[in-house]
């Protein structure tokens, strides 16, 4: 099998346990989008992706994300979303390309990203990171910390914001897994109820190639995937996810 024909085949699958996830649900499978994650494969695959339908991309580095988009910047229908922390100093980088950030903890970099997109005439839909696993190597605010932050949120007009985000707990155990995915949408629904004016509550990204399906049955509005799309990295995943040292329980996007 070409390594097109391979993608194709592992975009298939996918989709398939998806539909069959959300189906046991009893959601519509329309209700869930996919997020191909991308960090660390090269443009060439990145270009079959594109060949076969894809129109977005998740990427985890604001600089290797902006350098493939604008290596790719013939393809201007490509979406790119920022999945990773962002630090100030970066702003300058997202509010250039990114159509999407979902990893927003903090009003410094709302306000430096608020600010860079005003000078470049954009605007930007976010998602508010939330540590809903309680661990100290990972970035996102604490829940109890969320409605105080997203009442902030409306005075930085060029951000759109849209929901939550969260990476749950690393590991196999589905009993501790799952309670992460809870947290976050009920945290989404109390929010709702709530929420200032030009602020959505709608989006809840969770769940990644190995808990794709829990999330789903919790409510996942957007699941990202990588590994299982894209095939096993070269890249070790402590180069992405802050804290992680590998072995079991390994974020696998």
């Amino acid at each position: 099998m070409d390594s097109t024909a391979q993608l194709r085949a592992n975009l298939d699958a996918i989709r398939a346990r998806i539909d069959v996830a959300c189906h046991a649900a009893g959601r519509d499978p329309a209700e869930v989008r996919l997020l191909p994650v991308s960090k660390t494969v090269d443009e060439a695959r990145l270009r079959q992706a594109y060949a076969i339908g894809l129109r977005e991309l998740g990427e985890n580095k604001v600089q290797e994300a902006m350098a493939k988009s604008e290596a790719m910047a013939d393809l201007p229908d490509l979406r790119w979303v920022l999945i990773g922390h962002l630090q100030t100093n970066k702003a300058k980088y997202a509010a250039r390309f990114a159509a999407e950030f979902q990893a927003l903890d903090s009003l410094r970099v709302a306000e430096a990203l608020d600010a860079q997109l005003q000078k470049q005439g954009r605007s930007l839909d976010v998602l508010v990171q939330v540590n809903t696993s309680n661990e100290a190597s990972k970035f996102g605010l604490p829940p109890g910390e969320v409605e105080a932050f997203v009442k902030q949120l409306p005075a930085f007009s060029s951000l759109r914001v849209r929901g939550l985000m969260t990476l749950a707990l690393f590991s196999e155990d589905e009993a501790l897994v799952r309670p992460c995915f809870v947290r976050l949408r009920e945290l989404r629904d109390r929010l709702r109820q709530g929420a200032p004016d030009g602020v959505a509550m709608d989006e809840l990204s969770m769940g990644m190639s190995g808990d794709f399906e829990l999330a789903i049955a919790e409510g996942a509005t957007t699941v990202r995937v990588g590994t299982a799309i894209f095939g096993t990295r070269s890249t070790p995943d402590s180069d992405y996810w802050p804290g992680f040292a590998g072995g079991a329980g390994a974020p696998v996007p």
